[in-house]
């Protein structure tokens, strides 16, 4: 496995593809008051999206756009989100991006555009509803819905985008994955309640549908097939920034755990599922104490995991296919740096 520091950006958090000028990007973005960075798929940067104002804790392209995206701002922490909006970066042609606010939605923490047939809805989800003293979670969050024009042009802050409330109670409402299912999109929420699926509404219906995996309270988890048998694992990491991360499988109508990392690993935030080094595993990484990047794996007679790095402390990361090898990026916030590790088949 070959480590790359790729640049270095104070409290660097958010991480997403962005295909621009018919190339794969990526895009990462921090969670203070700092810049968005956008690096080609070998990890050279290429442009500064902004300077600020930060906050950026999702970013998700624009479904068949030429580099347009919609991201977080001013989203700082918990105790510090009132202001929080979500914007769309359009580029404007001479190699900067005009930024504009599609909707004020405060707390905001992660969304997604999820695509049914020619129509994209916007899923939103909000950390709490509101405050009145710091670490005040009085007010649960919420999970909100829309759908997204095909023309964005006349949206912004004086004509936001429409959104409405699919889901409220959830407290400390933190995870989203998006879920791939027979090329069919849907979410995964967690909150203190649990792990819930949303499905878009399909062609010729307008209805959300919802259902609740795991009554655990969770901060993010996964469906992945990690073993290879057809089924999807649910990887769940617990509580709210918590130590714990947990595999179940689905036995009958229910999750049952049959694996649990044998450390306690403080702060547990970063998760992503794919194949490293030709074989599926499950990236995490967590925060605080020993900060390290480790992947949950298959061995064939079981499951066990690999350390990938470590005193690392990733926020979040994500993985791709790169000139033949297997690509995790890491916006590794605890000590400041955006690093790309690529793997061979074989390294873990």
């Amino acid at each position: 496995m070959e480590k790359k520091i790729m640049a270095e950006l104070e409290k660097c958090y958010s991480i997403a593809p962005l295909t621009y000028q018919g190339e794969q990007h990526i895009l990462v973005a921090a969670e203070k008051k700092d810049r968005c960075i956008l690096f080609d798929a070998r990890g050279k940067e290429k442009a500064t999206v902004w300077e600020g104002p930060g906050g950026a804790m999702s970013m998700v392209q624009v479904p068949g756009s030429d580099g347009a995206f919609l991201a977080t701002h001013q989203f700082y922490s918990p105790n510090d989100a009132k202001e929080a909006k979500i914007i769309l970066a359009t580029p404007d042609g001479n190699g900067g991006w005009a930024i504009k606010t599609l909707v004020n939605l405060p707390f905001v923490h992660r969304f997604d555009i999820l695509t049914v047939g020619r129509r994209n809805y916007l899923i939103a989800c909000t950390l709490k509803s509101g405050h009145t003293y710091k670490d005040d979670w009085s007010s649960p969050g919420k999970v909100y819905v829309g759908e997204l024009p095909g023309d964005l042009s006349g949206v912004d802050e004086e004509n936001p985008l429409v959104l409405k409330v699919m889901k409220e109670g959830l407290l400390k409402n933190h995870g989203y994955y998006r879920v791939m299912e027979d090329g069919r999109a849907s979410a995964l929420v967690c909150s203190e309640q649990g792990v819930f699926r949303f499905y878009p509404p399909t062609e010729g219906d307008e209805t959300w549908r919802e259902e609740q995996l795991l009554d655990t309270p969770a901060s993010d988890a996964v469906l992945f097939d990690l073993n290879g048998d057809g089924l999807d694992e649910l990887i769940v990491l617990s509580p709210f920034h918590g130590d714990t991360a947990v595999i179940y499988q689905k036995m009958g109508d229910t999750y049952q755990k049959v694996y649990q990392y044998p450390e306690k690993a403080e702060f547990l935030h970063a998760i992503w599922a794919g194949r490293l080094a030709g074989k599926p595993a499950v990236a995490l990484g967590h925060r605080k104490g020993a900060r390290r990047l480790f992947a949950l794996l298959w061995t064939g007679e079981g499951y066990s995991f690999k350390t990938i790095d470590d005193d690392c402390g990733p926020a979040n990361i994500y993985g791709y296919s790169c000139d033949g090898k297997d690509i995790l990026i890491g916006a590794n916030r605890e000590v400041n740096q955006i690093v790309r590790y690529s793997f061979e088949d074989g390294d873990i």
